[in-house]
């Protein structure tokens, strides 16, 4: 191992006094190089290889390389890059293909090689780099894709990207985003050939030695590939994606008359076919601005467009009368409503439209539920309250099983300040199953807390233990604790937690909200905070280091407290805590000893 060291060392020897004879490093700099690269040398060496050794090796040698670069920059100098840069270009080469090599699997190992030969325009290697990794990770379509994209735009080779392509798709047949590259490339292709051809014209030159084919020029080869792809991708959305590709080229409006005809014919069952055929409707027929349009005029002719979609869309809820339309339906609504516009009657046209289409959509019953809040949202920001309870109510009768729908509607009456609220949690907590109705006793109380008396509160607390789950109960202990001590008094919070605590299950939070309600009184007890945490620790002393420390540091700061009683808590923390816990535990407790923690 040392002879290879020691000749990969003696193999840098030229580039080094190169470095030092043309005064871009010093010979100090050069002994560093020299030490960093041996140590690093040795450890790619080893009979067990890391892969993190070879990534700090090639980090090294990229920062050495910016390094040169800077250092060139600042005195001028561009010469001898042969000797010196491109030596550590080919050594940064031979690091990665050895990692690559045995750690085949490793993509972003491939990309980062990809990264640095991109960086450094090292167009040869990079060839090779993606015929490498593609052989091994031929199952990844974004690798296909990125190396026929580097084909087409960095070394404006068009065959060898329709080759990549062409091999890809015979391992993945059914692949949209691959067929949806290489339509957009064949598209780029012909416009490229149509802009050369279209200068050479302009400087009146002779053709003949050029090859033009019509069918690229006029997108034909896309047109192929669309065909193909449509054999194989029933699916509306590849449809929608390669004709919103071939809408970013001018010269394809024949091929974008075909894929809507295809979209017409073959998906005319799909909301989201109506959905663009609406949306169409925004730009089809628009005035061309002009300096002699009005702003009136300007306003009236959206209006229009709008009104065309609007139709559209009316059309569609007919044709497919389905949940998925409807959305479409009214999220296109609620767009064009949130959208700025000066002109109040178009506003108001918008927000006339959105409520009826969210109405009709109710009275069909096919409004997602999902919908319905934003629905009231509507209502609301429009002072519309009474058809926002009205709306609410209609919304848990069809969602009755719904936590979040009752919450929705709870949330209206109380923002409302109606007087059927408690009424309506009676009603909500009757529907609901007991598991998941944590939200709905949150609300509940927390209502109550700013309206009703603290006994009806307290009762409502207490029901609320009874009427969730364990799991959900936790939540409701902490609550009531925090509500007693704020509102009656440390005595009367004590008593509470002392009765909270026969019945599990408990949480941390719970215990330490106890502590910090001792800790706030101006007679804080020593005893008191014992119990506390001798309490927390029997539920959670196995699992959270941070309470051992927190007791510890409670005897040693307290002027009631116990130093000496630090070292059996110490005791009991390593033979409770489990596995590594019990590390952390001991590093802690080892800061706190010197101060630093």
């Amino acid at each position: 191992m040392a002879e290879r060291v020691e000749q990969r060392l003696e193999d840098r020897i030229p580039e080094l006094e190169q470095l030092e004879r043309v005064g871009l490093f010093s010979r100090t700099e050069i002994r560093a190089v020299l030490r960093k690269a041996s140590a690093l040398e040795y450890k790619i060496q080893r009979r067990a290889l890391r892969k993190e050794d070879f990534i700090n090796y090639i980090q090294y040698e990229i920062r050495l390389l910016e390094l040169i670069k800077k250092r060139r920059a600042r005195i001028g100098y561009s010469f001898k890059k042969d000797e010196i840069e491109h030596s550590i270009l080919h050594r940064v080469h031979s690091l990665f293909n050895r990692a690559t090599g045995k750690w085949k699997d490793d993509v972003q190992l491939w990309l980062s090689h990809v990264a640095f030969c991109k960086q450094w325009n090292a167009k040869h290697q990079l060839s090779k780099v993606f015929s490498t990794m593609l052989a091994i990770h031929s199952n990844k379509p974004e690798l296909w894709i990125m190396a026929a994209k580097w084909e087409m735009e960095t070394r404006l080779s068009s065959e060898s990207a329709r080759h990549l392509f062409l091999r890809a798709l015979r391992f993945h047949p059914e692949c949209p985003k691959l067929y949806q590259e290489y339509f957009r490339m064949e598209l780029l292709n012909a416009e490229k050939q149509r802009k050369e051809k279209k200068a050479f014209e302009k400087a009146k030159m002779d053709l003949g030695e050029f090859n033009y084919s019509e069918e690229i020029l006029n997108g034909e080869m896309a047109g192929i590939v669309y065909r193909n792809a449509s054999q194989k991708i029933k699916g509306v959305e590849f449809q929608l994606a390669v004709l919103s590709i071939a809408k970013l080229f001018d010269f394809t409006q024949d091929l974008q008359k075909e894929i809507l005809e295809n979209l017409q014919s073959n998906h005319a069952d799909d909301p989201l076919t109506w959905d663009y055929l609406a949306r169409r409707e925004l730009g089809l027929g628009a005035l061309q601005p002009s300096e002699h349009s009005t702003k009136q005029q300007k306003v009236s002719e959206l209006a229009r467009r709008e009104e065309r979609c609007g139709a559209v869309f009316d059309e569609a809820v007919r044709a497919v009368p389905t949940e998925d339309m409807w959305k479409c339906y009214i999220t296109f609504c609620l767009e064009r409503y949130n959208r700025k516009t000066n002109s109040e009657e178009l506003k108001q046209k918008r927000l006339e439209r959105t409520l009826s289409v969210f109405s009709k959509a109710h009275e069909s019953n096919v409004l997602p539920e999902a919908l319905y809040k934003q629905w009231l949202q509507l209502l609301l920001q429009c002072s519309l309250s009474e058809k926002a309870v009205e709306v609410a109510e209609a919304a848990t009768r069809r969602f009755s099983l719904s936590v979040e729908t009752w919450q929705m509607r709870l949330q209206v009456l109380i923002q409302l300040q109606r007087e059927d609220v408690t009424l309506c949690f009676e009603e909500a907590i009757k529907h609901v199953k007991p598991k998941g109705t944590l939200p709905l006793w949150t609300l509940w109380v927390e209502w109550s807390e700013g309206t009703k008396s603290k006994e009806d509160t307290e009762a409502l607390y207490q029901r609320s233990l009874h009427a969730t789950t364990p799991a959900e109960s936790v939540t409701m202990k902490e609550m009531y604790l925090g509500w007693t001590y704020r509102n009656c008094g440390y005595k009367k919070a004590k008593r509470v937690f002392t009765s909270l605590c026969e019945n599990r299950p408990f949480s941390l939070d719970f215990f330490r909200k106890m502590i910090q309600i001792e800790k706030e009184q101006e007679s804080c007890k020593m005893l008191h905070l014992r119990e506390y945490y001798e309490r927390a620790l029997r539920e959670f002393g196995s699992t959270d280091t941070d309470l051992w420390l927190d007791y510890i540091k409670e005897e040693l700061n307290h002027p009631q407290g116990k130093p000496e009683n630090c070292g059996s808590i110490h005791w009991r923390a390593v033979k409770m805590l489990q596995g590594d816990q019990v590390e952390d535990f001991i590093s802690k407790y080892t800061l706190l000893q010197t101060g630093h923690l």
